[in-house]
């Protein structure tokens, strides 16, 4: 992928083996304006209200949105594993409205995907061919429901023609867990306990990017990044758990006309 220009603002273009015409970066917590815990690039909620617009959040989306095609359809995500899939024919709908999911995807050249994360680890996906695009926010939960193979399912294409890139989340030496996470994945996939350490009773520190890297390996799928944690890198990400904070991060991605 040819990297897309974000001046000198301290964002993150993933290195992957997706096609040139897929741009996307992911937005770190510096470059806005934004203050206190949230400061400085919280992206906010998904529909943001009108004070909000008046407010950092909404500026901050401006300064986003100066870096983008086209007005990004921001997701109501709620750890599940629903898609939706952007057309131009609904994508006005969504961006009013943003859709009760927590992935998307798009065939159409210079429609915004965007996921929201503050630990939950965001997916990008596209085909080498470029002729479709998806994210996808892989909280545990989500995960354990299967959102990633859900979002492969609806490109489909061939799953051995699908890039992955995984973006910062909460790291394997931060993420402790209890047994509910545990036997989401460990109750139907024995393999899945090599990404569970042992703590003290009853709890384990859990690899979400080894996790979800699994699952995709299982579909065919190489996928690189995933080396961040949120958690430990207070200087550049936003953690829900470190925090207990609302700031949010953004993954954009779109389809740019071939050349």
């Amino acid at each position: 992928m040819t990297p897309h220009r974000i001046d000198d603002t301290d964002w993150i273009v993933p290195q992957w083996a997706g096609p040139a015409t897929a741009c996307a970066f992911f937005t770190t917590r510096n470059g806005g304006v934004s203050t206190g815990a949230v400061a400085t690039m919280d992206v906010g909620r998904a529909q943001l209200a009108p004070d909000e617009l008046a407010g950092a959040p909404g500026e901050n989306r401006r300064r986003l949105r100066a870096h983008l095609p086209s007005d990004p359809v921001w997701l109501a995500q709620v750890h599940g594993s629903d898609v939706v899939h952007v057309t131009a024919s609904n994508v006005d709908t969504l961006r009013a409205t943003p859709p009760r999911a927590d992935a998307a995807i798009t065939r159409e050249r210079g429609i915004v995907l965007t996921v929201r994360t503050a630990d939950c680890l965001p997916v990008l996906f596209a085909d080498r061919e470029g002729s479709v695009l998806g994210v996808a926010h892989a909280g545990w939960r989500g995960l354990a429901a299967g959102v990633l193979e859900a979002t492969v399912a609806a490109m489909a294409v061939p799953p051995a023609t699908v890039a992955a890139w995984l973006g910062p989340a909460i790291g394997p030496t931060a993420f402790e867990v209890g047994g509910d996470v545990h036997h989401a994945y460990c109750d139907h996939d024995a393999g899945a306990a090599a990404h569970f350490v042992p703590q003290r009773e009853g709890k384990w520190l859990a690899d979400l990017p080894a996790l979800a890297r699994r699952r995709l390996t299982r579909l065919g799928i190489v996928a690189t990044g995933g080396t961040w944690c949120t958690h430990t890198d207070a200087a550049r990400f936003f953690s829900w758990r470190r925090d207990r904070g609302m700031g949010r991060m953004a993954l954009v991605a779109w389809l740019l006309q071939p050349r």
